[in-house]
């Protein structure tokens, strides 16, 4: 009798702790009864079920990653980029999760990534190498998102995010030549449009210095002929005086002058009568009257 109440005992604590079970934080659990879905979307916490008869799977309910090797794709210009980038995702209906990936994280990693390629490969394919490269890249990433969650939703997976890490041209494609040609040549058209405005600001630099430069040599001219102008009157003003004082003196100092400037050089030969007027204050005794 014993022996059964043991084995009885034994039975009841084996069945007990088969029907209790624990959902942890980060994870999310799906109820089975004879491989039927029963409860889907369990939270985390302790529930219980019948042992023997149903059973219990948990799957990770965090932010998960796929991080996929780069790929080659063509924009709307026929031009190769292979574009890296990784994806961001969760379950976010553990009962068709279940069912799209028999709650294997790798197929369903496997089904997610042609998914997020096709979507990629799309968006690419409508724009130019320039947009791809640097123009739509926060925009492109949203279009990923929205198209890779309309494909996966029937995964029960939501994409969180899709970032591209880094786009390049392929060494074994035209693609670089081109891009260094059409680089070199907005260089080139950037270096003469800049030469071409720097000729023209020295043109107009040198055409505003010689403006600059007659009007001052007119100005100095115009100066000049009035000073010059201004001391002839001085001058006059000046020789009038002294021939309305002493006549004879003014005579003398005038013929001085005539003097000097005949014989500046000091090799002049002039032939002259010799009671020429020129002469008078040559002649022997001549004197000038005192004033």
């Amino acid at each position: 009798m014993r022996p059964i109440i043991v084995i009885v005992a034994v039975l009841a604590v084996l069945l007990g702790m088969g029907s209790v079970y624990q959902v942890r934080e980060n994870q999310v659990g799906i109820r089975f009864q004879f491989g039927r879905v029963v409860e889907s979307d369990i939270q985390p916490g302790i529930h219980f079920k019948l042992p023997l008869v149903q059973s219990v799977l948990v799957f990770d309910r965090r932010i998960l990653t796929l991080d996929a090797q780069p790929e080659r794709y063509l924009t709307s210009e026929k031009k190769d980029v292979n574009v890296d980038f990784f994806v961001k995702w969760r379950i976010r209906d553990v009962r068709r999760y279940y069912q799209g990936t028999a709650g294997n994280e790798l197929a369903a990693l496997q089904r997610l990534r042609p998914i997020v390629t096709e979507a990629i490969r799309n968006e690419i394919n409508q724009r130019t190498l320039q947009d791809v490269v640097s123009g739509e890249r926060a925009y492109l990433a949203q279009r990923f998102i929205q198209v890779a969650n309309q494909a996966s939703e029937s995964l029960g997976i939501e994409v969180v995010d899709v970032r591209i890490k880094r786009i390049d041209l392929p060494e074994d494609s035209t693609v670089i030549g081109s891009v260094f040609d059409r680089m070199r040549a907005e260089r080139l058209r950037v270096a003469n449009q800049l030469r071409a405005e720097g000729q023209e600001a020295a043109e107009r630099i040198r055409s505003d210095a010689e403006r600059q430069r007659v009007v001052i040599v007119a100005e100095a001219e115009r100066d000049a002929q009035r000073l010059r102008g201004e001391g002839d009157a001085r001058a006059a003003e000046i020789y009038a005086g002294a021939y309305g004082r002493d006549a004879e003196f003014y005579a003398f100092y005038r013929s001085l002058e005539a003097y000097r400037r005949a014989f500046a050089d000091g090799e002049g030969v002039m032939v002259l009568d010799r009671n020429a007027e020129f002469l008078r204050y040559f002649e022997q005794g001549a004197r000038v009257p005192a004033r």
